[in-house]
């Protein structure tokens, strides 16, 4: 029987270390902890084999094309595909970072939002029947979709919103933030709250385009694991990365055919309405 496989994004510190744990603990598979810096993954690796888990490791960087590509033909070649994606990787600015919002706005659309689909468009054709793929979102999104001006939250949340109007909001955001007219515009003044937003109404659009899609049972989710106490947080957050794991594993876990799921969001294990 070939070997199941689970790949985590982003994951050698924080919620995504806390996804790994939860994933090696109850997954029947190999589970990758993915890192940018080989030399954080693989202490991260150590880490958990003290505990005595087994993850694997492999490098990824959700900004670099060649990065992506790599897992992508070492997944193909070796395994044949995967199981089970979380898409956990993402960048969040601090307060009092000087950066501009400009730069900011870039960036993080870049990283978070970009480097996301690039994932998917690399590794979605990869994952077999009863596949699970979960976005990592935030309730920072939904809140950001209530602070935009009408006509353009209803664009996020239209059901027939294709992958390429959505990346052209994206864009549309990014360069008025350079220009310094993303308020003007009804945009909220938030980077990382528009990324989110961007995962959230990705996730819609991925479940309806694999309603055509020959494999069996495949589900695609967002979640809010909430505010975890993490460094993308400033360690603020009032939940431990475990309890922040809670969410995205129980997704990513979920038996063959289960319903009510696909397409959606969730928070605490439960139906996050945001649209």
């Amino acid at each position: 029987m070939a070997s199941r496989i689970a790949v985590v994004t982003g994951s050698n510190k924080g919620i995504g270390f806390a996804i790994v744990r939860a994933l090696c603990k109850e997954f029947d598979g190999y589970v990758y902890l993915t890192a940018r810096d080989e030399e954080r993954g693989k202490k991260a690796v150590e880490d958990l084999e003290k505990e005595g888990l087994h993850p694997k490791f492999h490098q990824l960087d959700i900004t670099n094309q060649k990065s992506i590509d790599n897992l992508q033909k070492y997944l193909k070649d070796k395994y044949g595909g995967l199981d089970v994606l979380v898409n956990n990787a993402a960048i969040a600015y601090k307060k009092k970072d000087a950066a501009s919002f400009a730069e900011q706005a870039e960036v993080t659309i870049a990283c978070n939002f970009t480097g996301t689909l690039d994932v998917c468009k690399a590794l979605l054709p990869l994952i077999k029947p009863h596949g699970r793929v979960v976005n990592l979102a935030s309730f920072v999104g939904k809140r950001s979709l209530d602070g935009m001006r009408d006509d353009l939250s209803s664009k996020f949340k239209s059901p027939s919103l294709t992958e390429a109007e959505l990346v052209s909001l994206l864009e549309e955001f990014v360069v008025a933030a350079k220009a310094g007219t993303h308020t003007e515009i009804g945009y909220p003044n938030t980077a990382y709250g528009m990324s989110k937003v961007g995962v959230m109404a990705l996730t819609g659009v991925q479940a309806r385009d694999l309603k055509n899609d020959p494999r069996e049972d495949i589900l695609i989710m967002a979640c809010c694991p909430g505010h975890v106490d993490t460094d993308m947080s400033s360690h603020q957050g009032t939940k431990t990365p475990d309890e922040g794991a809670e969410t995205p594993a129980y997704l990513a876990l979920l038996p063959p055919n289960s319903n009510g799921f696909q397409g959606e969001m969730f928070q605490d294990k439960k139906l996050y309405q945001w649209r």
